[in-house]
């Protein structure tokens, strides 16, 4: 398997991480791949949340009816070193094993590298349960092993005046295919604009407004190995939804505004394995089958706090934005954009 990392979220080109063999785990069993996988993705999973959870505001002042906005946002977002390995202790596995006889090392996530390769085994047993022989593979390799340290989205975004106060955001980065990998991103949002209802909101030049933002990500890997697990249809299959509600303010000036907000973020990743799964050599030490069909999946849940701070300078039809936003994953934002 060589695309969990862009399969989670990446839209933008990255070097093949050909190293990883996340499917290759299922050679201990389903609960051991599991909780492998748990722990390999879920860092990946909460980054690319909070990651799509930027780049919907340049301004607390909305459009005005009829009038509009396009823009091509990107958003680059850092890596803690905590989320680039978790501690696998073979004490809570099954059937998975340290090649050198340790229990307890630091493995890489989907962020992250080991280096040197880390070999572990599992055990498995002929169809009769007579002979029993060891299955040796190396354990999946991250982000780092590309040298990035970082995770990166791009998408077009607009948005609309569509009545008083209002304005409908959407942005949109169309499904694409590349070795494999399907990926694609869909978000709709709403903006309302407060101070434009009170009386004195022509007198000082500072807006105060709510949002109300979903993405939906979706990403889909189609393989199928060849070495330590063979099968047919195999998939891994991504679908993330979130939501963003955030309170901003933004100075309302001709040229260059200054502009913060305070949001909360919340969503769900499922990563789903699907497709049949044979263990080449035999049947798991902890199974009664070699062969597994949708084997399993898994559910990250994603809730915290952002901030942001930023600044706008339009000239005209033609503008530009950069803000940087704290969360359990800080991002820089930058956009470029056209309009009326």
């Amino acid at each position: 398997m060589k695309h969990v990392v862009v399969l989670i979220g990446l839209l933008v080109s990255l070097p093949t991480l050909s190293q990883e063999n996340l499917e290759d785990l299922l050679a201990a069993g389903i609960e051991d791949a599991q909780r492998f996988a748990t722990e390999y993705i879920t860092p990946a999973a909460e980054g690319m949340i909070y990651n799509t959870a930027n780049g919907w505001i340049q301004s607390a002042e909305v459009k005005k009816p009829l009038r509009f906005e396009i823009s091509v946002v990107g958003n680059v977002s850092f890596v803690k070193d905590e989320n680039k390995s978790f501690t696998l202790n073979t004490a809570d596995y099954n059937n998975l094993y340290f090649r050198d006889a340790s229990t307890v090392k630091q493995v890489a996530t989907a962020f992250g590298e080991n280096n040197p390769d880390i070999i572990v085994y599992a055990e498995v047993q002929d169809e009769t349960g007579t002979f029993t022989e060891e299955v040796e593979f190396s354990l999946p390799q991250g982000l780092a092993s590309a040298n990035l340290d970082f995770l990166p989205t791009a998408f077009l975004q607009a948005r609309f005046g569509v009545f008083k106060a209002t304005e409908l955001k959407v942005r949109y980065f169309p499904k694409i295919e590349r070795e494999d990998v399907k990926t694609g991103l869909f978000g709709v949002g709403l903006q309302h604009e407060f101070t434009q209802w009170l009386p004195a909101e022509s007198v000082f030049p500072v807006a105060i407004s709510g949002l109300v933002s979903y993405n939906n990500l979706s990403g889909n890997y189609d393989f199928t190995d060849d070495s330590i697990v063979t099968g047919e249809n195999q998939q891994f299959d991504v679908k993330q939804n979130s939501w963003l509600f955030q309170l901003q303010a933004s100075t309302k000036l001709p040229v260059f505004n200054v502009y913060g907000g305070v949001g909360y973020v919340t969503g769900t990743s499922d990563f789903d394995v699907l497709g049949t799964y044979r263990v080449a050599d035999g049947i798991p030490l902890v199974e009664d089958t070699s062969e597994f069909t949708d084997p399993f999946s898994v559910r990250t849940k994603v809730s915290g706090v952002k901030g942001t701070i930023g600044a706008k300078l339009k000239l005209g039809f033609f503008g530009l934005h950069a803000d940087y936003n704290f969360s359990e994953f800080n991002t820089v934002t930058a956009g470029v954009h056209f309009g009326i």
